[in-house]
């Protein structure tokens, strides 16, 4: 009885299908170390930016002389109507509340739109400003102060000024103006503003006690 000898495996190693397994799993620990690398070493100097960020946009609307704390190393967590955590940053001085300062959200004609908006303890606007948009340039970018003086128009205002009905753009019978061709932006901003300062009035007492 004869045995039939074994053809040698003459693949090109290259082609080889554990060797392309070896190479792809080789491939994807490399990639994956350079990635967990990277974001080690983008992790801090992205976050100091970001909070470089905050605090500037929190002068903008905070005086300084307002308060005498550094606003943003104690902030206040709040859940908002959508169960979802609003960080509120309190201004201090003399161990009493100033100023209330957190971001609020509208939903314009390209997306939405990120305001912060600045309240003192009687839920009078001390300011607002535009974050970030992606609304048509030349048009919904009015928003934004260095554009035009639009979003300027809100200090001063709260809850009962103007009335509730009045809390629109002009064109859904309110008194504040909207943009030509662009009613969809500004009546975005108009509706997170109102809604914001529904928000310190549902969640007063919290917002105004001074966290330790």
């Amino acid at each position: 009885m004869t045995t039939e000898a074994k053809t040698p495996d003459k693949t090109p190693l290259l082609e080889r299908i554990p060797y392309q397994a070896i190479l792809l799993g080789t491939c994807a620990a490399i990639a994956a170390a350079l990635l967990l690398g990277v974001d080690n070493a983008t992790r801090e100097p992205i976050a100091q930016r970001k909070m470089e960020d905050l605090q500037q946009s929190l002068a903008q609307v905070v005086p300084d002389d307002l308060h005498d704390n550094n606003m943003v190393a104690k902030p206040l967590l709040l859940k908002g109507a959508d169960g979802k955590d609003v960080t509120i940053y309190q201004g201090t001085k003399a161990g009493k509340v100033t100023a209330l300062v957190w971001e609020t959200i509208g939903f314009g004609y390209a997306g939405e739109i990120r305001t912060i908006i600045a309240l003192d303890p009687q839920g009078k606007i001390l300011g607002t400003r535009v974050l970030s948009h992606k609304e048509t340039p030349g048009l919904g970018d009015k928003i934004e102060a260095a554009k035009a003086d639009w979003i300027t128009q809100f200090t001063g205002l709260s809850l009962g000024n103007p009335p509730a009905d009045q809390w629109k753009v002009k064109k859904d019978g309110g008194q504040f103006d909207q943009f030509s061709g662009a009613t969809i932006t500004p009546r975005a901003v108009v509706k997170s503003l109102h809604a914001a300062l529904q928000f310190f009035e549902a969640h007063k007492a919290e917002m105004l006690e001074v966290k330790p």
